[in-house]
Formats: C-alpha cells, sequence, structure tokens
C-alpha cells in the first residue's frame, strides 16, 4: 500500500498497542511472511511488484494459515471478493473507518488465536462470555438461557432501552417467537435472582411505554473506566493521524504537482503515457489516503480525476477541460483542509447530540427542531441541499434527518445521504417522508441511510427513533454469523446485510463453527 496509508494505519494499530511492520510492495511482503511468524496480515489488493491478491494465493498455496485482511477501493469491490477466493479472511473497503478496521482486526486474532472475550460489568455485576459465569459482588448467579441472554444484551448495550419485541427479534428464531408476556416473565425472573444475591430490585429498570435498560448507577460503574480510557486512546490518535497529515503535506503537494503536469501537458496537446500513468497511480494514492483521513470530498475528487486518465479517449478537449477543473478543485481542497487539521473535523465539539434537519416543510422542520430542544438536544434547520452541506462543511452533527425531496433530483438526495455515512465517524442518516414506496427504501439502504420514518408520525415519535439511533452506538450491536464455503456468497452477504447494521462475521469451515459460535455470539 502507498506510504502515506500505511503510515496512517501502524498509527492507528500501534494506539491498540499491536505490534506493526509496513512494507510498501508486494515481493517484500511475501519474503517477511516466509521468514516470520506473524499473527495478521492486512493487505492492500493493489500493490507494486506482486500484487495483494496474487500475495494472498501465494501464501496460501505455500500452506500458510495467518490469518489475512484485504483492503479494498469502495468503488472496486470485485478486488475483496477476488481476494476471498484467494484466501482472504475478510475484506474491507476504503476509505478506511478506524473502528470498523480495529473490530475486525479483533476479531480475526480471536478467531486464529482463542483469545478470551472481555468480561462484561456493571458495577457489581460481571458476565464472563467465555465460561457463561454470572456474579453480583461474591455470589453466582444461576440463569436459563433465555435469562442469560437478556442479561448480556443489557450488559453489552448499557445504556440502551430495548422493547419487548426488540428483545424477541434478537433472542429467539423467527418461527418460535412467543408473546411479549414472555420477555416480562424472564425479566421478572431476572430481577428475582440478581434481588437474591444482594443487588437492587431495580438493576433492571422499567422505561415505561417503551421497554427495559439497565439502571444508572451513582457510583461509576466499571466499565465507564474503559470508556473513559477508550475515548483518550481515540483522542491520541488522532492527534497521531494529524501528525502524520503534516508530515506528509510536501509528499501529497508533489502528487498534486504530478496531476497538474500531466493536465497542462495534455492542454499544450502533448500527451506524454508514463506522466499520464504516473498521474494516475498518484490520483489513486490519493484517494485512498484522503479517504482514511476522513476527508471525503477529496477523495471523491481524486478518484474522479483517476477515472477521467483511465478513460478512452482521454485526451478529448471537453475531458481535459474537466480534468483541468477537478485538479484545481483537489489542490483548494487540500490547502482548505490544512488550513484546519485533520483532527478538527472529525473532534465532537459539543457534549450534546447534534441534529440536523434537512427538510423543505419549514413548519414540520421547527415542530421537530422544538422537540429536539425538549429531549436535550442541539438541532439546525437545513431547507435546501446547498444549505445542508454548508452545515455539515461548517460542524459534524451527530445524526441527520432527511427528506429525499429536498433536492429536484432524488439522486442528488441519496448522494449526499452516501456522502455522510463514509464521514468518520459515520455519520446515521434518518430518512423521513411521505413516500413509501419499495423502490425508495431500497435507495435509502444502498445509499446508507439507517432507518425509513414516515411524516405522519408526531415529533416525538420521531425524537425516539433518532434517540434510539443515535444510543445504537458504533460499531453496531446487531452480529449475524455466516457458514458458506462459496466466498461470493459470503461476500454478498456482507454487502446486503452490514447496510442494516449488522455486524457480519463470516466463515467458510464448519469445522470451526463452535469456536467462531462462541468467540461471536451472534444474534
Amino acid at each position: 500500500m502507498n506510504e502515506l496509508t500505511a503510515k496512517s494505519l501502524d498509527r492507528i494499530l500501534s494506539s491498540q498497542n499491536y505490534t506493526v511492520e509496513t512494507v510498501n510492495d508486494g515481493q517484500t511482503a511475501w519474503e517477511l511472511v516466509e521468514v516470520f511468524p506473524y499473527d495478521l496480515l492486512v493487505l492492500d489488493a493493489t500493490l507494486p511488484r506482486l500484487d495483494g491478491i496474487s500475495l494472498c494465493r501465494q501464501i496460501r498455496t505455500g500452506g500458510k494459515t495467518l490469518p489475512i485482511l484485504m483492503l479494498a477501493r469502495a468503488d472496486n469491490s470485485q478486488n475483496g471478493v477476488a481476494g476471498l477466493d484467494a484466501g482472504a479472511d475478510d475484506y474491507l473497503l476504503k476509505p478506511i473507518d478506524s473502528q470498523e478496521l480495529l473490530a475486525r482486526v479483533r476479531a480475526l486474532l480471536r478467531r486464529g488465536s482463542g483469545i478470551a472475550l472481555p468480561i462484561l460489568k456493571w458495577g457489581d455485576l460481571s458476565l464472563d462470555p467465555s465460561t457463561y459465569e454470572v456474579t453480583y459482588g461474591e455470589r453466582s448467579l444461576s440463569l436459563t438461557p433465555k435469562e442469560y441472554a437478556i442479561l448480556e444484551l443489557f450488559l453489552r448495550n448499557p445504556r440502551r432501552v430495548f422493547s419487548c419485541g426488540a428483545i424477541l427479534d434478537r433472542l429467539w428464531e423467527f418461527e418460535k417467537i412467543p408473546g411479549e408476556n414472555a420477555v416480562r416473565t424472564h425479566v421478572k425472573e431476572l430481577r428475582y435472582k440478581l434481588k437474591a444475591t444482594g443487588a437492587p430490585g431495580d438493576l433492571i429498570e422499567t422505561v415505561y411505554g417503551i421497554g427495559y435498560r439497565l439502571k444508572e448507577l451513582e457510583t461509576i460503574p466499571s466499565f465507564q473506566i474503559t470508556e473513559d480510557a477508550g475515548e483518550i486512546i481515540q483522542q491520541q490518535t488522532l492527534a497521531a493521524v494529524t501528525e502524520i497529515w503534516k508530515r506528509f503535506q510536501s509528499r501529497i503537494n508533489e502528487q498534486i504537482e504530478v496531476l497538474e503536469q500531466a493536465t497542462q501537458a495534455l492542454l499544450q496537446e502533448f500527451p506524454d503515457r508514463q506522466l499520464r500513468e504516473k498521474a494516475e497511480q498518484e490520483a489513486h494514492t490519493l484517494a485512498g489516503a484522503l479517504g482514511t483521513f476522513g476527508l471525503t470530498k477529496g477523495s471523491q475528487l481524486a478518484r474522479k480525476i483517476e477515472q477521467l486518465l483511465q478513460a478512452d479517449r482521454f485526451w478529448e478537449d471537453k475531458k481535459v477541460i474537466q480534468l483541468e477543473k477537478l485538479v484545481r478543485a483537489l489542490r483548494d481542497e487540500i490547502a482548505r483542509a490544512s488550513e484546519t487539521t485533520v483532527s478538527q473535523t472529525t473532534m465532537v465539539q459539543d457534549e450534546r447530540s447534534f441534529l440536523l434537519i434537512a427538510d423543505s416543510d419549514r413548519q414540520l422542520a421547527e415542530n421537530i427542531f422544538q422537540e429536539a430542544e425538549s429531549w436535550g438536544m442541539e438541532a439546525a434547520i437545513a431547507t435546501s441541499l446547498s444549505i445542508a452541506r454548508e452545515i455539515v462543511e461548517n460542524r459534524m452533527p451527530n445524526v441527520v434527518l432527511l427528506d429525499p425531496s429536498l433536492s429536484d433530483s432524488s439522486e442528488d438526495s441519496f448522494r449526499f445521504i452516501t456522502e455522510l455515512t463514509r464521514q468518520i465517524p459515520r455519520i446515521p442518516v434518518l430518512i423521513f417522508s411521505f413516500q413509501d414506496s419499495l423502490k425508495e427504501r431500497l435507495e435509502v439502504v444502498r445509499s446508507g441511510g439507517c432507518a425509513f420514518l414516515q411524516k405522519s408520525m408526531l415529533p416525538a415519535q420521531v425524537l425516539k427513533a433518532i434517540a434510539q439511533v443515535l444510543h445504537r452506538g458504533e460499531p453496531p450491536d446487531g452480529k449475524v454469523m455466516v457458514v458458506d464455503d462459496d466466498p461470493k456468497i459470503r461476500a454478498i452477504l456482507r454487502t446486503l446485510l452490514e447496510p442494516w447494521g449488522l455486524k457480519v462475521t463470516t466463515l467458510d469451515n464448519p469445522r470451526r463453527f463452535w469456536e467462531t459460535l462462541e468467540a461471536v455470539v451472534p444474534n
């Protein structure tokens, strides 16, 4: 992979105490893999000297079983599928979300070495997923499988409210779903057993009209320490990524200059094939690197430049003029990003959640705005797509409520949804519309939208849905395990399920079924 992306990944992984070694070409990687017993290989599909897919195939042909995570471009997911065919265990699309990268690395390392899952804690309550032991203080609890599953669900999502329906959907097989009274009975019995060990009777509290959740503790729960430590690590990682950005400014400027030189050569009708090929490679490198830094617009511009340079008859006047405009826009975008810092584009500016309401119906938007304030959220209203983009550029929202009819072109609205969901961190988008066609719902899913709300809903119902999305957090807590020996089927299922907020683990070897099932604990 290119040096800039490699350095960024190095810092992200090193911040989590992994020992990392990076190389920039496939042949060197093969020579190192031959000699050293690595625990995991993160492999770019496009590498010089020996491409990632060929290297993966070579490693598997040589009998090596180390886990391999393949990196592929978002606009060329076929490389990811080809990587799975060549023997990779998983793949990740660029630009890379650091939290998703770390989650996949942890999953692959667990799968390969059988590392125990972390103990879940809430005050004096502990649940060990590896041994299925539950204790409160020093006393053990004897739970039925369903009681255990309900308690684990709460501990994995300690601040989230679960309705009876949501618990049924997660913990019961579709064909065997009982009534909601079954959930109430299990919760009642679970409370009784917890109270018998000295726990408060309302440790699992009822949120009337909504469902159940773990009660907030007066003392700081043990998991809060981990959460605070995670925030510190995240800040350190952001600072490190910013440092890399500054260090590579001169290299990025050199890459832009190559693009400018190639453009000038085409404008002057002196096309240089080697210069064009070099420019194409630099555009490809920039697209991946800028996306990794969270500079989505810059990444998109670089990708368009790469596509133009790849196109047939690229030297036509109209295409050359378009190329010149794109290169100039990319130069301006890099300059703008350099004035701020990369970390500033991803830092949360306020502890309160910030909601962007993008809707041309001003009165309805005002009603949602007022309801949001009563829920303790900040909100802003955008009555056009251009205003919405301006707000996002100045301050990243935590969640967006969007009416696709905000723009005359539905394609523009869905493109905006895609832009938001590719931000780092990902911005969840809820669709707010009178339309309810299957076609529009599919477009929403393809664009990355996470929920579809009818405009007939009351403002309080809308905010309840928004709050649930915010509390869901990242990475998604719904987990699906797919077992199939066809890598194409596994890849397709991942592509179909992940836009719905599901965490997908794939497995091709049925002999590893039980160990994977115990490690992943799917819903």
